[in-house]
């Protein structure tokens, strides 16, 4: 590659970036629009200034330099990488941080003035007699977590790995690197961590569960479903392990298993729009047409909005919604007569995992073990 035309105040900010990031460097150059960076946890990162100079063949090259890794590149760049420039990194795999999302990042963590922003303080509050580590530690597990819920686990791993940095053994974040792995689809360096964590808290169960998400994500369908059933077997109670359970179990298409499952989760939160949502489609996938969509439209009396019920129908492969079929009108007239009642309006959430009850992306593909 050429020379760098990265300005000073950007080369600042990638050192300060990479800095706040805790990266470990085993090897940094410059590029055509800025730096390349390959850290010791074997993960490449491209830094772009301008991304609109950034041409396919550059774009090729990045990802020639993962080799058969390119979940392990993520491009950064201050300004929006052109769309097909994005659909080509992420079609690959890799994770593309750009505009908005890089400009939230470097806030986040107090550089923004290197974009022309005023710095602002740390989401975490100072908590009465907790030591600066501690409230630390509570900051960098914050952030992971938040770009996990985002989608953009190279973050969330990289905050995690931090987090772990200030306490090696914190159970969160050595389960939070874990979970991060597996959504960039390294399932099995993600297996090697949970059990781990089992070998020293073998009742964890943050860490059971990503077993079995593991087992469905390396094409074990059976041996995940197994997984959730012994953990209910053990607590019936736990809602969110049921959830788990009917995301599996959807996922194989056994909906003679999902109707009860369901049936048993609406007994806890009979008023939930999306588990309403759920049963209906069961229902009508088990030939009960009548009975499933009287559960649909009840679903959008208690709340259930237009896009999240265009989702749900995109995962279960049902026709998408009209605007007609999800009018806000029935559920303000509803929540307004229960008010009038004297009841609280509908609640709403749903047992989730990883941000939805049911799965709304693909498993992630298996890639070759690391070298």
């Amino acid at each position: 590659m050429g020379a760098t035309v990265a300005s000073p105040a950007f080369s600042e900010l990638v050192g300060q970036l990479t800095e706040a990031l805790g990266q470990r460097l085993d090897a940094m150059r410059p590029t055509e629009q800025g730096f390349l960076l390959k850290t010791t946890d074997d993960f490449l990162y491209a830094f772009l200034e301008d991304p609109s100079l950034v041409s396919l063949a550059a774009v090729q090259r990045l990802l020639q330099e993962a080799e058969d890794r390119p979940s392990r590149l993520v491009v950064f760049s201050p300004g929006r990488l052109p769309l097909a420039l994005t659909a080509e990194v992420t079609a690959k795999g890799a994770t593309v941080v750009d505009g908005g999302r890089f400009k939230e990042l470097v806030t986040g963590l107090n550089l923004g003035t290197y974009l022309g922003e005023e710095p602002r303080p740390t989401g975490i509050r100072p908590v009465a007699r907790q030591l600066p580590s501690a409230r630390q530690l509570d900051e960098v597990v914050s952030r992971a977590r938040t770009w996990l819920d985002w989608g953009v686990p190279a973050l969330s791993l990289r905050f995690y790995r931090q987090a772990l940095e200030l306490k090696p053994e914190f159970a969160p974040a050595r389960n939070g690197v874990a979970r991060s792995l597996l959504a960039l689809g390294l399932p099995s360096d993600a297996q090697k961590i949970f059990r781990e964590v089992l070998e020293t808290s073998p009742d964890n169960l943050e860490a059971r569960l990503g077993l079995g998400a593991v087992a469905g994500a390396s094409g074990r369908p059976d041996e995940e479903i197994a997984i959730y059933r012994k953990l209910i077997e053990e607590d019936p109670s736990r809602t969110e392990i049921r959830a788990h359970l009917v995301a599996a179990l959807i996922d194989g298409g056994r909906w003679t298993e999902v109707s009860p499952e369901l049936k048993r989760m609406l007994q806890e939160t009979p008023e939930d729009a999306r588990l309403r949502f759920l049963h209906g489609a069961a229902l009508e996938k088990l030939g009960s047409d009548a009975e499933g969509r009287r559960e649909m439209e009840r679903a959008r009396t208690l709340g259930l909005d237009f896009d999240t019920e265009r989702a749900l129908c995109a995962h279960l492969g049902l026709p998408p919604p009209t605007r007609a079929s999800s009018d806000i009108t029935p559920r303000v007239r509803a929540t307004a007569g229960a008010t009038a009642k004297g009841r609280p309006p509908a609640r709403r959430g749903t047992p989730r995992r990883g941000g939805a009850l049911v799965r709304t992306s693909k498993r992630p593909t298996r890639q070759r073990k690391a070298k």
